[in-house]
């Protein structure tokens, strides 16, 4: 709730607020836990289930070798995407062709951990599949779900979340502060009023606002914001108001969900008109985000607003000019641009999305007095706003502009129907799923609203991703990534509307290929075929967007080991690209061919292929992305039969590319192919120095499936130059990274083997006791812990008295240096430090000597890993 909800990610939430007494609840929950593998909190929205799952899971968390791990559901829409949601909650990267269930149940099959699955009640059949095959396919595992309704298996126990016992406010209310639902109140309204407190004057009044909130947590933070203009007296007069309003013509009590609805009412009831309607309109969005998503989806604002979070110029090169026209004409690029020169804008690879049937749609624009006209049909009626709020407010001539939109979030914050957070980019806001229902409920009751309203989130969804997708050859890609992954609820919003509503689906099919990025690269291959599968299936019309799906799945397919679908896929893009005469989808269809033959281990077919293809060089229109993989499959292929020499020059050329434009994810596979390349060389040395760097980059894009690889190949490089106990800890960690990918190593000989050479040369070199107490270190670290230690550990013995200089000395650097630290760990050269911080070379060459003496360091992967651990 507003500033009390817990911060999200999927381990245990960041409580920003204090917790209220429930000692009673948390033994309960602790005792059930212990004899009982599936417990479901119940009870009505708002009544605090979240926090107290949160709290049990905080207890319990030793019990639980493997962690606690958190999904949220609330933002989430597709029972089909509650395995997804709980795989990427435990950090899994499956790549099979199994079912997405099956592949989550045989990954934890031998883990102990606690799965806490929150807001199940929208989900509920999705919940209990996902809980019953946990249950039935694994010993270690348990289940703490939140949910309105239980979910109906026969292993369930249930904890019912009750309201906040109220005193009597009549009664003797000595003891007051013993009563949570009074303490609660007393520290929210504190937070706005300082140095308020329970006093013999205001108890009952409190208690007596307490009671008529049936002590609802969220109602009571709900009315506690109120103390900023309010005083207690005042709110429990116009409280009152509020509910004999609700009770009109009917003697009952409320019941519990009319309670909270009242309070939720009430608070809307003293939002400004702007307020009202951003509010509305905001509920759209399933999940967090930041105020140019909020001034893009609430505006009313015709003109064409900025690309979003894929934020800065393209690299030139991102996207090659000269590119066919389509059939209604518009051209493959806006503008045109140089290749090499600098940095430009460029557009969209794709033709504006077309116009639903008949033409566009004069859309109409929702006045906030709309929001709160008294509806005629059986549901709850408001009543007009109060004097003072929406009530004076007039609404601009062209409706809510972008300045209305800051001033209404502000004031939505301060009133606690939105929570501030940090995230990726910097300031995100969540709306709880009771308040966002509610607002959802107000949007509706003007026709055409909500569909204008979705359809701007679309819009802007997909002018963010063709940005990021622009700028994606180039510096920024972490941030790019870790926003995309912030924005996941958001990306499947826009998609489920565009494929679930007339009109609209090739947007979708549109949006859905220009993810293919994000599928490709952060581990999400999955998801993208699921979305991928939709779309295509909606637009079978031979259009450049199809085309693109078309690849875009074959490549997935392959990602995922489903070779024939990939190959079927992959062949009717090009079929269809080139009868549509657009080169650049006909290159990346012959990228995913040759990929699909490489995999295939047709390696002498692979090396004809990328030859061919590399010798023709780019096309106009092409991602630079696929031009630089064009090259690291053909060294790979290369490397695999021998051509070490060949490969390595390979290598150099792309290796160029990616630097001459900050790119961070694919020099890391040319840096991992280098180093394979000059292992075949047996040059160690620079083997390593390759594989240490492709390993921080792939840190950098979270890239875990190459940080796997990456080990396998550093813990081999390490054991050829008989650092067996630093190999043997590399290797513990590798076997971590692939436990959540695939124990088995996808069952590749040539993968498989090197691991059992480097363990056997281990064991023999210390001894199989010192073997596994390393191998267990280095499983017990975490990911960037992992990195770190194998970026900061030369691969060669140490002197004994030789450590890390900054293990246990703090190392002070001026803001410009830490400046210049984190660009060195985003992979930039000397001059480009300069560039970016426009300063001389010889500058920015002096500051990162400083820092190397300052940490001790001797190379810049050291200054790359020390950041990393900062972080």
């Amino acid at each position: 709730m507003g500033g009390s909800a817990p911060r999200r990610d999927h381990q245990l939430p960041v409580e920003t607020t204090s917790f209220v007494d429930r000692r009673g609840e948390l033994t309960q929950g602790r005792e059930l836990l212990a004899r009982a593998r599936l417990v479901t909190l119940t009870g009505p929205g708002g009544v605090g289930k979240t926090r107290l799952a949160a709290r049990i899971a905080a207890r319990v968390q030793r019990a639980f070798p493997d962690g606690v791990r958190f999904v949220h559901l609330s933002g989430l829409h597709d029972p089909a995407l509650v395995p997804l949601a709980a795989a990427d909650a435990l950090g899994l990267h499956d790549h099979s062709a199994q079912p997405p269930l099956d592949a989550l149940v045989e990954q934890v099959r031998d883990r102990r951990l606690l799965l806490v699955v929150d807001n199940c009640e929208h989900l509920a059949g999705a919940c209990a599949q996902l809980a019953a095959a946990l249950l039935h396919g694994t010993e270690g595992v348990r289940v703490l779900a939140t949910s309105r309704h239980r979910l109906g298996l026969t292993e369930e126990h249930l904890l019912e979340v009750r309201p906040l016992p109220v005193p009597d406010p009549d009664g003797d209310l000595s003891a007051a502060e013993g009563y949570p639902a009074l303490t609660l109140f007393a520290d929210r309204a504190a937070a706005v009023v300082p140095g308020f407190r329970l006093t013999p004057d205001n108890r009952a009044s409190v208690a007596r606002l307490c009671h008529h909130l049936d002590g609802l947590p969220l109602a009571i933070e709900l009315a506690a914001v109120r103390m900023r203009v309010l005083d207690v007296e005042q709110l429990l007069d116009r409280l009152d108001d509020r509910y004999r309003f609700l009770t009109t013509g009917s003697p009952a009590a409320l019941p519990r969900h009319q309670t909270l609805r009242a309070a939720v009412a009430w608070s809307h009831d003293l939002c400004t008109g702007p307020e009202q309607l951003v509010w509305a309109r905001l509920s759209v969005l399933a999940g967090s985000f930041d105020l140019e998503t909020a001034e893009a989806v609430c505006a009313d604002d015709t003109g064409e607003p900025d690309a979003g979070w894929g934020t800065g110029p393209a690299p030139a090169e991102a996207l090659l000019p000269g590119g066919p026209r389509f059939a209604d004409g518009s051209c493959e690029l806006t503008r045109p641009v140089q290749a090499l020169s600098g940095t430009v804008t460029v557009g969209s690879a794709f033709p504006p999305a077309p116009a639903p049937a008949g033409g566009p749609v004069p859309l109409p624009v929702m006045r906030p007095e709309s929001l709160i006209v008294p509806s005629t049909g059986g549901g709850l009626t408001l009543p007009p706003p109060t004097a003072g709020a929406a009530g004076n407010w007039t609404p601009r001539p062209g409706g809510l502009r972008a300045d209305d939109v800051l001033d209404a979030v502000a004031g939505l914050v301060d009133k606690s129907v939105l929570c501030r957070e940090p995230g990726p980019g910097g300031v995100r806001y969540r709306m709880l799923d009771t308040l966002r229902q509610y607002g959802l409920e107000q949007l509706r009751r003007t026709v055409g609203e909500e569909g204008a309203a979705r359809r701007r989130q679309r819009d802007w969804t997909l002018r963010s991703v063709e940005a990021c997708e622009r700028g994606w050859f180039g510096p920024g890609q972490p941030e790019t990534v870790a926003r995309l992954r912030a924005d996941r609820d958001n990306l499947r919003a826009a998609l489920d509307f565009s494929l679930s509503t007339p009109g609209e689906a090739r947007a979708g099919l549109r949006l859905a290929g220009t993810l293919w990025f994000y599928w490709h690269a952060c581990g999400a291959p999955r998801e993208g075929l699921y979305w991928l599968d939709r779309a295509l299936a909606a637009n079978p019309e031979p259009t450049p967007e199809r085309a693109r799906g078309l690849w875009v799945a074959g490549l997935l397919a392959a990602a995922t080991q489903d070779f024939p679908r990939g190959r079927r896929h992959a062949r009717d893009a090009l079929a269809l690209a080139r009868l549509l005469g657009h080169a650049a989808e006909a290159a990346h269809a012959e990228y995913v061919i040759g990929v699909l033959r490489l995999f295939g281990d047709d390696l002498p077919g692979a090396l004809r292929h990328f030859e061919t293809t590399v010798a023709r060089g780019p096309v106009p229109g092409q991602h630079l992305s696929v031009v630089g993989l064009d090259q690291v499959e053909l060294a790979c292929a290369l490397g695999f039969l021998g051509e070490a020499d060949r490969a390595v020059e390979v290598c150099e050329r792309a290796l160029g590319l990616c630097e001459r434009h900050g790119e961070l994810w694919v020099r890391s596979y040319v840096l991992r192919i280098l180093a394979l390349a000059h292992s075949v060389r047996r040059d160690w040395a620079r083997a390593e120095r390759h594989a240490r760097e492709a390993l921080r980059l792939k840190l950098a894009v979270h890239d875990v499936i190459g940080i796997a690889l990456t080990l396998d190949l550093l813990a081999s490089i390490a054991t050829e130059r008989g650092a067996h106990r630093h190999a043997a800890v590399l290797l513990g960690g590798a076997d971590r990274v692939w436990a959540d990918i695939d124990a088995a190593r996808w069952s590749a000989r040539t993968l498989n083997a090197a691991r059992r050479d480097s363990e056997e040369r281990a064991c023999l070199a210390l001894g199989r006791d010192a073997f596994e107490r390393a191998h267990r270190r280095g499983a017990g670290l975490g990911l960037a812990e992992l990195v770190g230690q194998a970026l900061q550990e030369p691969a060669r013995p140490r002197p004994r008295e030789s450590r890390a200089p900054h293990d246990d000395t703090p190392v002070r650097l001026t803001r410009r240096e830490t400046e210049v630290a984190r660009l060195v760990a985003e992979g930039l050269a000397n001059q480009q430090i300069a560039d970016r911080l426009v300063i001389a070379r010889r500058t920015a060459e002096g500051h990162v000597e400083r820092i190397l003496s300052k940490l001790g360091f001797s190379n810049r992967s050291q200054i790359a890993a020390w950041v990393t651990a900062q972080r």
